[in-house]
């Protein structure tokens, strides 16, 4: 039976093993660890954990350098490739990632798996294996049998991530909740001794009154898959509007903003624009799908196979938009591109919307250059056939048109008069609705948008 093994209080906190030192990973390591904790973060990559064992953090998201080199400093946070120093932690959280499978709907698994069976040659009685990653329902109860037959004395939790990239340090500090998925739903002893632990590792969080759920293995699974598709549906279906919008030459963005002060809406995830990318949402509709059909109820989910195609189809829009405006063709064009993360404060390109259209217009013919605050790096090596710029100004010089495509604060305030003498053409599409089209056009621009009037 799972027992809370007994441990002095110390003012290095709770020992913890963080598995994973992606951007869940290495966000929740250094959280914790600002949060009192001894961190000990492990990866199979060397590069990475060499970047952040000298502080520096392998991706960009804002806050996280400087709480690096703040609980580094501490001697509390330490990055390694040894599994085996995950021997005598009292909690190890696994946050690996679950990609798409090639060619399938479905979660790839073998990373997760990969983690757990390496853990568990060092996992003793006493000990809690938590899950963050968002995987498949019946996971949990998978890994808790593994976990069993390793070791008895040791017990398996599911504490999903709700991070949103951007805020994420923010997110883990500050979390609007707490799900525990323990055995029984806490209900059995071991469920009890599983949340007793959880809840000394979130002990300033739930001092300061977030609310905590505790449940069974199965919803905790659900939670983060459910709320993910409620949030691509929302996103999806305001874009459904703005397609008839631009049908009707109504707005859409109006229209947004009049259902959204029906409290039942809200007005949050109603922006209309170029739709969802990331290493979430897409993947994890998705995947939710395809486990819907393994367990016999794949027509409960049919409608997420709509909100994927309402997202993919605004990509297609923003390109033949592009050309409508370029005379009919893309082939010769000069095409500036403002944006290739999948959304501001970050340097993810996976799945994104911007990076997609840039590639789409580049293949009809259009002479493509991209700037971005943070992602150039990563989109240079995912697209390397279009042209990238530092600046905005490099970027938008003799352009046929310019399209933004992410809406960073420094592309939001961009004054029209600033960049009016760089153009060929003073042609802008906004992807993201996220300007005044009054100001654009009184400066002599055209102004397009998806789902907005002509003019």
């Amino acid at each position: 039976m799972f027992s809370q093994r007994s441990r002095a209080a110390t003012v290095r906190g709770m020992r913890m093993t963080v598995i994973g030192c992606g951007y869940l990973g290495a966000v929740h390591a250094a959280c914790m660890a600002e949060l009192g904790h001894e961190v000990i973060g492990i990866d199979v990559d060397p590069e990475k954990v060499a970047a952040l064992q000298a502080a520096r953090a392998p991706f960009f998201e804002p806050g996280l350098p400087e709480l690096l080199e703040r609980t580094m400093a501490t001697g509390r946070l330490r990055f390694t490739t040894d599994m085996a120093e995950a021997a005598g932690s009292a909690v190890h959280f696994v946050c690996v990632g679950t990609p798409q499978k090639r060619g399938e709907f479905a979660a790839d698994m073998k990373y997760v798996d990969s983690a757990v069976d390496a853990l568990l040659e060092h996992v003793g009685a006493g000990e809690l294996v938590v899950g963050k990653s968002t995987v498949p329902v019946g996971t949990a109860a998978r890994l808790a049998a593994k976990v069993a037959v390793r070791e008895p004395g040791a017990a398996l939790a599911w504490n999903p991530e709700f991070l949103r990239e951007g805020h994420a340090v923010e997110d883990t500090l500050t979390p609007d909740r707490l799900v525990y998925g323990v055995e029984g739903g806490a209900e059995t002893e071991r469920g009890r001794s599983a949340k007793a632990l959880l809840d000394e590792v979130y002990a300033t969080p739930l001092k300061r009154g977030t609310p905590l759920i505790v449940t069974d293995y199965q919803t905790a699974e659900l939670v983060k898959v459910a709320a993910n598709s409620f949030l691509a549906t929302k996103i999806s279906f305001i874009n459904a509007m703005a397609e008839l919008c631009e049908k009707v030459n109504a707005d859409v963005t109006q229209l947004a903003d009049a259902i959204g002060h029906d409290d039942r809406i809200g007005r949050k995830f109603l922006n209309a624009g170029l739709g969802f990318g990331g290493g979430c949402l897409p993947k994890d509709i998705r995947a939710f799908m395809a486990r819907a059909g393994e367990l016999g109820a794949d027509q409960t989910l049919t409608f997420l196979r709509e909100v994927d195609s309402i997202n993919m189809r605004r990509r297609i829009r923003m390109v033949d938009l592009a050309r409508e405006v370029c005379d009919g063709s893309l082939i010769g064009k000069r095409v500036a591109v403002l944006g290739a993360a999948f959304k501001p404060l970050s340097d993810d390109i996976r799945d994104s919307p911007a990076l997609n259209v840039a590639a789409q217009i580049r293949l009809q013919g259009g002479d493509v250059v991209l700037t971005d605050p943070a992602a150039l790096d990563n989109a240079r090596k995912s697209v390397p056939d279009i042209s990238f710029a530092e600046t905005v100004e490099d970027t938008v010089r003799g352009a046929d048109v310019v399209l933004l495509l992410t809406e960073w604060k420094q592309y939001r305030d961009l004054e029209p008069a600033a960049i009016s003498g760089l153009v060929k053409e003073k042609r802008i599409l906004d992807g993201r609705n996220a300007l005044d089209p009054a100001r654009w056009r009184a400066a002599g621009w055209t102004y397009r948008a998806l789902g907005r009037p002509r003019a």
